[in-house]
């Protein structure tokens, strides 16, 4: 397969890219090593050469697989990370409880970390992964652009916040992509980031474009396992995800009148809606990868485009996307009522 290019700052990279988070973290237990490598040489082999991890996926488990298994091929693809969110062992009893870090000092000692485990001199693009609101954001990325500086990381990117301290951000350091939670149903970016972006050149990184599974058919809400991070997801509540799954009959219904599956039809959504909009899909499987990247070819009209916008304005979606913690935790334009929903 060849996939067409997009451009991430200075690197083009495949339209699609992989996020690799599920491999280690977030919903079910971690994947086998030999069912990580299968998904991760079979997206490179099919054309992705844009690669997402973090410290905080596995508690750096997800970076050190990585790196295992991609790291002979470095030269074919960009590889970004994140920092400013990791595993700490705070009570001394070595369980490794989740903490947001801002500090300059912080992020310098993650990238060597990072660096590490991924078994590379430079990471292509280095994320903040949450904005340590303790810290302004004006120091955060100072310490990344000392990064910058030190040949240690190629570009800065910054996810879940605002327009507004993006701007400020940028007006710091340029900042290469802002990677936010973006899908047919959640449609927060179009409030303002998505704009500022453009605005400023900067690419912006879809990630969960499938909306966390809910875009690919009917899910069994209560096989969710203690590891999977929808548990406490407001939408995927009994009540909200029974008034939800009724989108899914019609939205069904539109991708076979466009030809491909629901989980295509969320990528391409994205793909047209610019240019400059990268959806990085993650999963453990090589058959929903290929299925993933096959939305490149898909081919949305323009009143195709406005039908699922109108279908799934925000509205239509019931509940908020994180509960009262992870609300506190991103810097993100919320709709109006959404953070009590």
């Amino acid at each position: 397969m060849t996939l067409p290019t997009r451009h991430l700052g200075p690197f083009p990279v495949s339209a699609i890219g992989l996020g690799c988070m599920n491999l280690n973290h977030g919903y079910a237990a971690p994947t086998s090593q030999e069912q990580a490598e299968r998904v991760l040489l079979t997206a490179l082999d099919e054309g992705v050469t844009f690669f997402d991890t973090a410290t905080l996926y596995g508690f750096g488990a997800n970076e050190i697989r990585v790196g295992q298994i991609l790291g002979k091929h470095r030269q074919r693809f960009t590889l970004a990370s994140k920092c400013g969110m990791q595993g700490v062992d705070v009570n001394g009893d070595g369980k490794l409880v989740r903490v947001i870090d801002g500090r300059a000092a912080t992020l310098k000692a993650t990238c060597e970390d990072s660096l590490r485990r991924l078994g590379t001199d430079v990471i292509d693009l280095y994320y903040l992964h949450r904005w340590d609101k303790q810290v302004p954001i004006e120091e955060s990325v100072g310490a990344l652009a000392d990064l910058v500086r030190e040949g240690k990381i190629r570009s800065i990117g910054l996810s879940e916040v605002s327009a507004d301290t993006l701007r400020r951000a940028h007006a710091v350091h340029p900042i290469t992509a802002v990677q936010t939670e973006y899908s047919l149903w959640t449609r927060n970016p179009e409030i303002a980031v998505l704009d500022a972006c453009r605005d400023l050149g900067v690419t912006f990184v879809a990630f969960s474009p499938v909306g966390r599974g809910f875009l690919c058919g009917p899910l069994d809400i209560g096989s969710f396992g203690p590891t999977d991070i929808r548990a406490t997801m407001p939408r995927f509540s009994a009540e909200n995800y029974a008034a939800n799954a009724r989108l899914l009959a019609g939205y069904t219904a539109i991708a076979e009148e466009a030809g491909c599956t629901p989980a295509q039809l969320a990528l391409a959504w994205l793909l047209h809606r610019g240019e400059d909009i990268i959806p990085i899909p993650g999963t453990t499987s090589v058959e929903h990868l290929r299925e993933d990247l096959a939305a490149a070819d898909v081919k949305l009209s323009g009143a195709l485009m406005a039908k699922l916008d109108a279908f799934f304005h925000p509205k239509a979606v019931v509940g908020s996307r994180y509960n009262a913690q992870g609300n506190r935790e991103v810097d993100t334009e919320q709709w109006p009522g959404e953070a009590a929903a």
